[in-house]
């Protein structure tokens, strides 16, 4: 069939009535009326010689026919998408989103924002802070992911190895691993367990004990909060070092003693599709300058 003779109004409702497999919730989304689906189909059935639902009541079941359509237009309809967002986001050249994970945005991100708008005033960023990754492939974005990937698709740059240790408030006072009893060990719930990251069992095997060491405990839902509290005095926690490089420059808080255990890696991750978007690159850029001045002062 000749493109200029392609009914896309009818396959396009095609496509959401497969799609959602009832004509109801295919005008829903389509903001018509469920007859004006009935009908587009009709037409479609009509043009094509063969009936592409079978009817019942409450839904439609689309036929062997319908399913091989409905396959070649989903892909087509997705294409399309995701051409018309690329074009959306170079005509929204000075926007770039950053995806990272809350504790991330609070402790690293957020204190360094004012240099990075000093540096680019011109480039609106979006921070998108969550524990769920983006989506990569739907604009102009960045993330900082945290683990060891790989991450199919995108490019991906390691920015810094971490390592996590036991980290204190001075105004605790501890000097020795026996006056861990006297505090509460702060634990915060990792968003993905699977990653394989330091627990206190591990760090207080490598410290030569076990964890019957430790006092009470005091478990967060929340990274971010779980170093306000280890800043507050309120126990210790075992932190990621990058995450509270900061805070122990400045004395609020310290690495007591005991054993350093290896993290995973920050990376910096972006989709092939918007190499070379030049506000991405310029919010790289300086994300790789910031992590490399971070890493300079030891």
């Amino acid at each position: 069939m000749k493109r200029r003779l392609l009914p896309l109004s009818q396959l396009r409702a095609f496509e959401a009535a497969a799609r959602h497999r009832s004509f109801k919730q295919a005008a829903e989304e389509l903001a018509v009326t469920p007859a004006a689906v009935s009908h587009q189909v009709r037409e479609l059935e009509a043009l094509l010689g063969l009936a592409l639902f079978e009817r019942r009541i409450r839904q439609v079941v689309p036929t062997p026919a319908a399913e091989q359509l409905f396959s070649v237009l989903r892909r087509g309809f997705d294409a399309f998408g995701d051409a018309l967002e690329a074009l959306r986001e170079q005509g929204n050249g000075s926007s770039v989103t950053l995806s990272c994970t809350s504790a991330f945005a609070s402790q690293w991100l957020l204190p360094r924002l004012a240099d990075f708008h000093t540096l680019h005033p011109d480039i609106d960023l979006r921070i998108h802070a969550s524990e769920a990754p983006l989506d990569l492939s739907r604009g102009a974005s960045l993330a900082i992911r945290y683990g060891m990937g790989p991450y199919p698709e995108h490019e991906a740059e390691v920015l810094a190895e971490d390592a996590f240790a036991l980290v204190a408030s001075p105004q605790l006072g501890l000097a020795s691993y026996g006056d861990l009893k006297t505090v509460r060990h702060i634990v915060f719930d990792w968003h993905c367990s699977t990653l394989g990251l330091p627990s206190w069992q591990h760090w207080c095997q490598a410290a030569g004990g076990t964890i019957a060491d430790l006092g009470a405990s005091l478990t967060f839902s929340d990274e971010s909060h779980a170093i306000q509290a280890v800043i507050a005095g309120q126990g210790v926690a075992l932190l990621s070092l990058t995450l509270v490089k900061a805070e122990l420059e400045r004395g609020v808080l310290r690495v007591p003693f005991g054993p350093r255990l290896p993290g995973l890696r920050y990376q910096l991750i972006r989709h092939r599709r918007f190499a070379g978007h030049a506000a991405l690159e310029r919010v790289a850029e300086w994300l790789q300058g910031a992590f490399a001045d971070q890493q300079a002062r030891g």
